[in-house]
Order: structure tokens, then sequence, then C-alpha cells
């Protein structure tokens, strides 16, 4: 079952044309990862579906509501205020820098898009904060503000505060970008569990291996374009575009 259909989105920031006619599905339990070099429009396509930035062409289905669409003349129109409100709660993106708030403490982190977007009560929000910080191993971190934890562990409050809207794709910008190796390794681990667990998610991510072991399909990406995708054995083993196998000629595959 298809959760996200995108079609020929385009996006341009000034004359710069940073997505141009992008086009794939996104399937219920499925892992697709993004690669591609920095530039490539692989981050502004999930601020797209997210969100955080609105497309100039194309069309967006999210759950089978339609986000946006261009019509004839090429005008983009989004859905109404409430079906957007809607299709937001429906993913969650955790940010390569975290984005948590410094001055609260790690189990309001989490509680508080609880009690101001779904309107549970503070009991109820701390019952699945806490939930979440055990699957997450920081129990003991709750009164915790973010500046004294470590990389590794603000990232995994970011992933439990996106997990606690129970959205149906988990999106990750980069999610190891700002880590050293030893605390990038502790953030896959958590990443290949949601998958065992048959989390829907799209991860940017330019951990090669790491893309290659997590995945059911791959997109590199390149100029705002998709170049190749398929299942991970093929693509990185048997590339068929020039441009992918130089790409990741880089990473010694």
């Amino acid at each position: 079952m298809s959760i996200i259909t995108v079609e020929n989105v385009t996006k341009n920031f000034d004359e710069l044309g940073v997505l141009r006619g992008i086009s794939f599905t996104l399937n219920e339990g499925e892992v697709l990862s993004i690669i591609g070099p920095s530039g490539s429009g692989k981050s502004t396509l999930l601020r797209c579906l997210t969100q955080l930035e609105r497309i100039d062409g194309g069309r967006i289905e999210v759950c089978s509501m339609t986000m946006a669409e261009s019509d004839e003349t090429g005008a983009v129109h989004y859905a109404d205020a409430k079906t957007l409100k809607e299709i937001r709660l429906k993913l969650g993106l955790v940010f390569q820098n975290f984005n948590l708030f410094p001055h609260m403490s790690v189990l309001r982190n989490i509680t508080e898009a609880l009690i101001n977007v779904l309107g549970q009560s503070k009991e109820e929000a701390k019952d699945t904060a806490r939930r979440l910080l055990v699957k997450m191993g920081l129990e003991e971190k709750e009164a915790s503000y973010p500046c004294h934890l470590s990389g590794g562990q603000q990232q995994r409050v970011s992933i439990a505060r996106a997990l606690a809207l129970n959205p149906t794709v988990l999106c990750f910008d980069e999610p190891t970008s700002a880590l050293d190796p030893e605390l990038t390794i502790e953030i896959l681990k958590v990443i290949k569990d949601l998958a065992k667990e048959k989390m829907t998610m799209i991860v940017v991510t330019h951990e090669m291996a790491f893309a290659r072991d997590i995945s059911d399909r791959v997109i590199f990406m390149d100029e705002g374009h998709i170049v190749e995708e398929g299942p991970p054995e093929i693509l990185f083993n048997n590339p068929t575009k020039e441009r992918t196998k130089r790409f990741l000629s880089r990473y010694g595959q």
C-alpha cells in the first residue's frame, strides 16, 4: 500500500532549480534511503514533504490525502488547513542538529507537543514520554536539559519526540551528520531497531554501508534529479548510471 506519492515535484530557490521533476512512491513498512552529494536536493525534498517548504510544481499525496497539486496553468494549490494539519501529523521529522528546546527538560521536550498538539493530559503525555525514553535507553535522563546530554543522547531524545506523535512515516535528515563515529553507531542502531519493527521511514544519509544494510529501496539524487533507484543490492553492487558509479566509487563500493 502506497503511503506517499510524489509526482513531478519541482522546487526553486530564486533562479536555482533544487528539485527538478521528482517522482517516487513510498509503501507501508518500507525503508527508503536517499543518497547523493551535498546540494543534490535530498534535504529540500524532506522539507517539502513535511511542509517546511512549499513546492513550485507537481503533486504530493500522503495517506490518500492530496497535500499539494498543480493545476493546468502550473499554479500549485495546497489542501485546506485542517487537511494539512492531519497530513503533518502523519510525518515525523528528525533533524540533523536535534532542534531540541534548550530551556526545557528532556521530558518536557517530548510532552510539549503531546499536550499542545494532540491535547493529551499532562499525565498521559508523561506516560507516553517515559515509555519512549525507556525504549531509547534514556529513562534516567528525563529531568536533564539538552546541554547536559551527549550528541547521541540528544538525537535519541529527538527521535523519541518524533515517535511520540505516532507518525505513519518517520523521516530522518542526515541523523548522524553532527555526531562523531562512536555516537553515530548508537543512532544507527536505534534506526535499525525501528526498521525491524516495520516502521515506515525515509532516511537521507551519507552513511553508505548503513543505507545498503537497512533499506528496502535506495534513491540516488544529483542536481535535483533522481538519477537511479532500486534495491540496495542492485544499486550499490551493479549501478547502471555512470553518475551513480562515480559517486559510489568515493565510498569504496
